[in-house]
């Protein structure tokens, strides 16, 4: 008696064990967040964003992952620390955890050529986020903002606040380019150097550090890698000390925050003041040090783009996969050099100094505590 009584406490125990393990709310990092039979939407979502160190993506990464669980669906969501090796990992992972598709906003194509094609033989659907996956038939669809235009904008812009159209100037201007390894970043260049060009080549602009590409595939050679701040701040600095030491800079094209955050702070440095010789300085993504900087003059503009829109479409389509229907696109025109690419574009918008509180913060995009 007294041993099966002593065989059934510890059965007791065994499960109470059991019971406790089960409670955590502690999993491993890069693991998924609920079990797969619990998945209403069916299966895991693979998710894999580029780097945590850029507030974009945080925002991009963070809000997908909540519409997706909000559908029921289980997620892997990962940042990559825009190292391609680390991606490569991070997707052969959600593969071998049985993913149904992959989200995907890369690093570099090439990279992951072949985990795509281990996916694809896997049946795993792939949606490139943003940026496009080139050179592989292994991409369904494509969700992004019309990055063209964004660069458009940025042009338009300098374009419009110098008068180059009423035949004033000439004007200092100096260029940069986002990173070698996104593609999304010739498409900014190309926006922006479409509208500003001609004026170079008339004189209306002078780049003074030679700094302007001779072609539009020459743009890389203005390549800020990684989006870094301070390897733009460190360029900048350059610049302004090898060639602007008895002159000032009127305008500096930056095709994103990140980089223009960087730039005003070289500018600061050289002594450049704010509402006498700071020059017009462009951005995108609306990040809240940039709109700071906006408020104080030190950035002339952002475009937004508003990265909720974009989440929110993207899971739509990913629920769309699932269920089989059809998949909502709008664009024919996206070639990654292997196929045409079918597309969800969305549309960026300029911000300005007096649009912050009716675009920004009355959308709810950015509270106004974070810009005191």
């Amino acid at each position: 008696m007294a041993k099966r009584k002593i065989i059934a406490a510890l059965a007791a125990m065994a499960i109470g064990f059991t019971v406790l393990a089960g409670c955590s709310t502690e999993r491993p990092v890069g693991t998924p967040t609920t079990d797969p039979t619990e998945a209403a939407g069916g299966g895991l979502i693979g998710i894999t964003m580029p780097t945590k160190s850029l507030e974009r993506w945080n925002n991009d990464g963070a809000e997908l992952d909540r519409l997706l669980k909000e559908a029921g669906y289980q997620t892997q969501l990962d940042y990559a620390d825009n190292k391609p090796e680390e991606q490569v990992k991070q997707l052969e992972n959600q593969i071998n955890s049985g993913a149904k598709v992959l989200v995907i906003a890369s690093i570099e194509s090439k990279a992951l050529l072949p985990t795509l094609q281990k996916a694809a033989d896997a049946g795993i659907k792939i949606l490139a986020y943003d940026r496009l996956l080139m050179d592989t038939p292994n991409v369904d669809y494509y969700a992004t903002f019309d990055n063209e235009k964004v660069g458009t904008l940025q042009g338009t812009f300098l374009e419009e606040q110098l008068g180059l159209k009423e035949g004033k100037g000439p004007f200092s201007l100096e260029p940069f380019a986002g990173s070698p390894d996104d593609n999304n970043a010739s498409l900014f260049f190309k926006g922006a150097w479409d509208i500003l060009n001609p004026y170079v080549e008339s004189g209306k602009l002078v780049v003074k550090s030679g700094k302007a590409p001779k072609t539009l595939a020459d743009w890389t050679s203005i390549g800020i890698l990684a989006w870094k701040t301070e390897t733009a701040q460190s360029e900048m600095e350059n610049r302004l000390n090898s060639f602007y030491g008895d002159s000032k800079v009127d305008a500096v094209l930056s095709p994103n925050d990140s980089l223009a955050l960087g730039i005003a702070q070289a500018l600061e440095s050289k002594g450049y003041k704010v509402g006498s010789d700071w020059p017009l300085l462009t951005g995108q993504d609306a990040d809240v040090a940039n709109v700071k900087n906006i408020l104080a003059g030190k950035q002339s503009m952002t475009v937004w783009k508003d990265t909720r829109e974009l989440a929110k479409q993207a899971a739509k389509m990913v629920d769309q996969i699932i269920k089989g229907q059809t998949v909502d696109t709008n664009n024919n025109t996206y070639k990654n050099n292997n196929k045409t690419v079918p597309t969800y574009l969305l549309d960026p918008q300029t911000v300005v100094q007096d649009q912050v509180q009716t675009v920004l913060v009355d959308s709810g995009f950015i509270s106004a505590d974070k810009l005191k």
